[in-house]
């Protein structure tokens, strides 16, 4: 128990801090007074996130297919709190940037390792069916996995590998964002024409996604790593994190969908289209793309081999990717 002179001092620190407020430590000592306790249920909101899967169809499979991408945004939310704050961070204090960049790793990890929920965890001829009542949602429209790469990288690194080189930082934002590499995804490689499910993903999410690019100008993770001093640049320890991030947001769990596409929709003879029309086959393995965050961190071979353990995960599957 703490005594007299503790609480003295705790009393006069509140006072202090409410001095300003137009209040008195009194009237706020009144309404804690008066405060309900709180409870778990309450904090967390319990009752309002278990009503929020709400399924289309009468498949019992179906609701684990709705909890699971809500708590994959869920843990996309988490990545984007650490993100944040090292954007903000004006300290250039590795150990805190090393921190957070392993915090954004153990997040990944946990996503990586929990997809074998999607993979094996429900029954294919349900997910076949209950899946036609979902047109045209996607998991391509994630906007939140894209503020993660936006935060992550300049987006002249996120330019469709087919146009990479055409473009520089030089670019306007606006130029470089119609050039995505993730666009192509959702297009008829045919006609050249936009599916619903990326008509709809830019009308809702464009203006905030270009917004962001502009706030982190200059300033994604990879700028606040380049501009580090030249001796914090090269600790081991935060070049070994950028780097687990890196194959985790751009070759491990883009492998896992990989996984996941083929057993629910590459097992048969004719290759089953994705929800929203998106070209599954051409736009998840990770070499196709070679999105990398951040590319001055790599060897010239590592960068040529990048993401080519796409082949092993789908013709050798017992074989571990690294």
């Amino acid at each position: 128990m703490k005594n007299k002179e503790q609480i003295d001092s705790q009393i006069a620190k509140l006072e202090e801090k409410y001095k300003n407020s137009g209040q008195d430590l009194s009237s706020y000592l009144d309404g804690l007074l008066y405060q309900r306790y709180l409870t778990y249920w309450d904090y967390i909101h319990l009752d309002t996130l278990l009503s929020l899967q709400i399924p289309r169809t009468y498949f019992p499979d179906e609701e684990i297919f709705i909890m699971y991408h809500q708590i994959t945004e869920l843990y996309f939310k988490l990545i984007l709190h650490e993100q944040k704050q090292v954007v903000d961070d004006k300290s250039q204090d590795t150990d805190f940037f090393i921190e957070k960049i392993r915090r954004i790793n153990s997040y990944y990890q946990a996503l990586i390792s929990s997809f074998s929920i999607m993979i094996k965890g429900m029954e294919r001829e349900q997910f076949l069916q209950y899946r036609m009542a979902l047109l045209p949602a996607s998991g391509f429209q994630s906007a939140q996995y894209r503020m993660i790469e936006i935060y992550a990288t300049p987006m002249e690194n996120l330019v469709h590998r087919d146009k990479r080189n055409q473009f520089s930082a030089e670019n306007d934002l606006e130029e470089l964002y119609e050039n995505i590499y993730w666009k192509k995804g959702a297009t008829d490689a045919i006609t050249g024409e936009k599916t619903l499910t990326l008509k709809q993903f830019e009308y809702r999410y464009t203006p905030r996604l270009i917004r962001i690019a502009k706030q982190v100008h200059n300033n994604t993770i990879y700028h606040k790593y380049l501009q580090l001093p030249e001796d914090k640049r090269h600790t081991k320890e935060l070049v070994k994190a950028l780097k687990i991030m890196d194959l985790n947001a751009n070759v491990n769990w883009p492998l896992m969908h990989m996984g996941s596409a083929h057993r629910y929709l590459g097992k048969d003879k004719s290759q089953i289209e994705a929800t929203g029309g998106t070209n599954w086959k051409d736009y998840l393995p990770p070499s196709f793309q070679k999105i990398i965050f951040y590319p001055l961190l790599y060897s010239k071979q590592e960068l040529n081999n990048w993401g080519k353990q796409w082949v092993d995960h789908i013709f050798n599957p017992k074989k571990k990717v690294k």
